[in-house]
């Protein structure tokens, strides 16, 4: 018994391949009643195995292949092979047997081009899934869906963007039976530090979270993340702040929550978890509010909703901390990233600049395209760009999450090599799709008499930039880490009430160097006479005087020290290094001390409270025998005189 009407349908159903019609009546060539009996034998025990058991493909095939050894020219036989292997993304067998079909006969396979396109398309053969699609619509007698037409779509832009663009590389690498089983792996994340996984499992429908830790080369076996984070609900789209501390993700129709799904938060308190915490209106809503992703400074969350007011299905919008530790109303990021279409995962970079995200609605490859958008040094965000192919396909491309080193990535898919479901995959992401590689400076904050640790405020900013940068508050214990983007240069500020602050200089401008982390230990000095504190972001050029612009961030920190302590009183000492005359260093040094006092003095600080003095080439702090020793002797310090 051959493909005929009802055989057709019922078998293409079952694989979920096509579903349209039967082979048409009209072909001339190939005869279903021609094949030989034992041929036949071979092809029937296929479709029992494969009412028996949908899924196991395996011995279906196997049947399959032994019918074509009795009748090579077995053509029903020769198409379901070809369905099978395109539908589990064999895409390379599946155009094979294909192209085999149609050389049997073209006429009998033509209602097959639907899926012979997609195969095609699947192999990121755009130009032949074309042809192959336009033949298939150009027959009247064959059905006409919008998925047909989508296929066509989605291969003439694929086709344009692979013109555009050379050759994408794309060697993903399948992390391994450590994190992923016969279970669906997806939404990894990690810590700036990169050597903790996070990602989520679901097993029996249920989500939950699992961690592993980096060893060497490989990941340690994945465990759960256990409760109370863990719990009887669905939990997923986990997103770990940079230091590890603090993880934001979705939990669906618990007791308490606004909507559907809500965003909650824990913090990790010694060895375990915190209860986990709502977070609360205005971010969560009686809609559907997931996918969270925390920016690398702690200062944004980044969701998915579906709340009324969007551009149409689900959008990404933004919520920003605020001074009283709440979360403020969240913005819309606007038609520059969303559609009328549906878009989700978004995922922002240790950069703090580069925002990844999964859209159907943008002109894609397949079914939803992974993108990615950068934000300007003005706030706007850039016209979304499609990661190309073969990183999206014609399937359904989920989320992506790039490591700190701005070439790392890492996704979910269920290719050919996959343990059963979505695993979890790594891959080095092209140079044109990178974010900035990003290193951090961590440590902690103590009082230089006492030795305890203090909670204060940390500022980095950019210098060319001084409105942009970041601004987090250490936890209780002191410590902190704040992400460091290359190709800026940066002043960096710790400061507490009642303090002096702590200035220091990142020069991360050449994206060359070693690419290692900053670790401090941060001494600061109670606000008392003979404090002192060298201001590394004050800056002038070669035996000048005159204030550079980039020294406006470090003199504003002064003027708000000097705005908080209303009764403080300082002196602004100048030094120089030992080029030139004793004479020439003490009026230098001099007049950048009395450069600085004036900047004050503009800003509303009252002339009695400032003094200032150079001391020339005196007091060096390093030997003058190299570049490097005379760039740390030309300094200018801030001395406390009193503060009663």
């Amino acid at each position: 018994m051959g493909f005929l009407a009802g055989d057709f349908m019922k078998k293409w159903l079952i694989l979920g391949l096509l579903g349209f019609m039967a082979w048409p009546a009209w072909s001339q060539g190939y005869q279903a009643d021609q094949v030989p009996s034992r041929a036949r034998r071979w092809y029937q025990e296929a479709q029992q195995a494969m009412d028996i058991n949908p899924g196991d493909t395996g011995q279906v095939i196997t049947l399959l292949k032994k019918a074509l050894d009795a009748d090579p020219n077995y053509l029903d036989a020769v198409l379901q092979l070809a369905g099978i292997y395109e539908k589990s993304r064999a895409y390379d067998k599946a155009i094979a047997y294909f192209a085999r079909a149609v050389q049997i006969d073209s006429v009998y396979a033509l209602p097959a081009y639907f899926l012979y396109a997609q195969a095609e398309a699947g192999a990121g053969h755009f130009q032949q899934a074309l042809q192959r699609i336009g033949r298939y619509l150009s027959r009247k007698d064959l059905p006409e869906d919008a998925r047909a037409r989508g296929v066509a779509w989605q291969a003439h832009f694929a086709f344009g963007l692979q013109s555009q663009q050379a050759r994408i590389p794309f060697q993903p690498v399948n992390l391994g039976d450590s994190i992923n089983t016969a279970d669906a792996e997806y939404l990894p994340s990690m810590p700036i530090h990169g050597d903790t996984l996070i990602f989520t499992r679901q097993q029996s429908g249920k989500e939950d979270f699992f961690i592993s830790r980096r060893l060497d080369d490989h990941w340690s076996q994945a465990r759960s993340i256990g409760p109370p984070v863990n719990s009887s609900l669905n939990e997923g789209a986990q997103s770990i702040s940079q230091d590890g501390r603090i993880l934001f993700y979705a939990i669906g129709d618990r007791p308490g929550g606004l909507g559907r799904f809500d965003i909650y938060y824990a913090v990790r308190q010694a060895d375990h978890w915190s209860e986990p915490r709502n977070v609360g209106p205005p971010v969560n809503s009686p809609f559907w509010d997931t996918q969270p992703c925390l920016s690398p400074d702690n200062q944004s969350l980044y969701f998915v909703s579906d709340r009324p007011g969007g551009y149409g299905g689900s959008d990404i919008y933004v919520s920003h901390l605020q001074p009283d530790g709440r979360w403020g109303r969240p913005v819309n990021l606007g038609d520059s990233v969303n559609t009328p279409g549906d878009e989700s995962s978004p995922f922002i970079h240790a950069d703090n600049m580069t925002l990844y995200f999964a859209s159907n609605g943008w002109p894609g490859v397949g079914n939803s395209d992974l993108y990615y958008t950068r934000r300007a040094l003005d706030g706007h965000w850039e016209t979304p760009h499609n990661l190309g192919y073969p990183i999206n396909t014609i399937d359904h491309e989920g989320s992506l999450f790039v490591a700190a080193d701005g070439k790392t990535a890492y996704f979910a898919s269920n290719r050919s090599d996959s343990r059963g479901s979505l695993d979890l995959y790594s891959f080095v992401l092209y140079p044109e799709a990178r974010p900035r590689r990003t290193l951090y400076v961590e440590g902690y904050v103590y009082d230089r008499q006492s030795g305890e640790r203090l909670a204060a405020v940390v500022r980095l900013n950019i210098l060319d930039a001084p409105d942009r940068g970041s601004q987090i508050t250490t936890h209780p214990d002191g410590t902190f880490l704040i992400t460091l983007p290359e190709g800026y240069d940066y002043a960096f500020n710790v400061s507490k009430p009642g303090y002096l602050f702590y200035s220091d200089h990142f020069s991360l401008r050449d994206s060359t160097g070693s690419g290692k982390p900053f670790r401090l230990r941060i001494a600061l000095e109670p606000l008392q006479p003979d404090a002192r504190v060298t201001l590394h972001n004050i800056f002038f050029d070669f035996d000048r005087y005159s204030l550079k612009p980039e020294s406006r961030t470090e003199l504003d920190q002064v003027v708000r020290l000097m705005q908080d302590n209303p009764r403080l009183k300082i002196q602004i000492n100048g030094y120089t290094d030992s080029i030139g005359t004793e004479a020439h260093n003490l009026e230098l040094s001099q007049q950048r001390a009395e450069a600085v006092v004036d900047y004050l003095k503009s800003r509303g600080i009252q002339a009695e409270r400032l003094r200032a003095k150079g001391y020339g080439a005196s007091h060096p702090v390093a030997p003058n025998l190299t570049e490097e020793g005379r760039a740390q002797n030309r300094r200018t310090e801030m001395l406390v005189l009193s503060n009663e």
